[in-house]
């Protein structure tokens, strides 16, 4: 397995968001522009092929970073495996990747959400020693 940064919006990519993101959410597939966007802002986005760096895209990931009066923050966000491969440690390595990163930029912790049907997600992440914080998450539609 491969894990890189996307430092450009290329075809394949826009194809393997097309295909990844609905095993994850009935979000909008993202514009070639809203991907352009997200890399040139301080947010990370990953990707994981398989079996190597010459593989399609199997995976993705992104770390969102932003800074409040409190200081710089950091959420990893849309972690998603494609159904046909899990179970195959991908998901572990975007997630160790990016928190490697978060470590680079100088950050403290990593904060991260997960639906608590997503039973094998939840117990990856208490596995790699997130810890779940005693919080209430709200969303609020515009």
């Amino acid at each position: 397995m491969h894990i890189e940064p996307v430092t450009s919006i290329t075809p394949e990519l826009l194809a393997a968001f097309a295909r990844l993101l609905p095993q994850l959410t009935n979000a909008p597939i993202p514009t070639h522009d809203e991907l352009q966007a997200l890399i040139a802002s301080p947010s990370r986005l990953i990707v994981a092929r398989f079996p190597d760096e010459n593989g399609p895209i199997v995976g993705s990931a992104c770390l969102g970073v932003f800074r409040t009066p409190s200081g710089v923050h950091a959420h990893i966000e849309d972690v998603i495996v494609d159904e046909t491969m899990r179970g195959k440690g991908i998901g572990e390595a975007l997630v160790k990747t990016l928190l490697d990163t978060a470590r680079l930029m100088g950050l403290k912790g990593v904060s991260l959400t997960c639906n608590p049907r997503r039973v094998a997600a939840n117990q990856l992440y208490q596995k790699m020693g997130f810890k779940e914080w005693k919080t209430n998450t709200y969303w609020y539609d515009l």
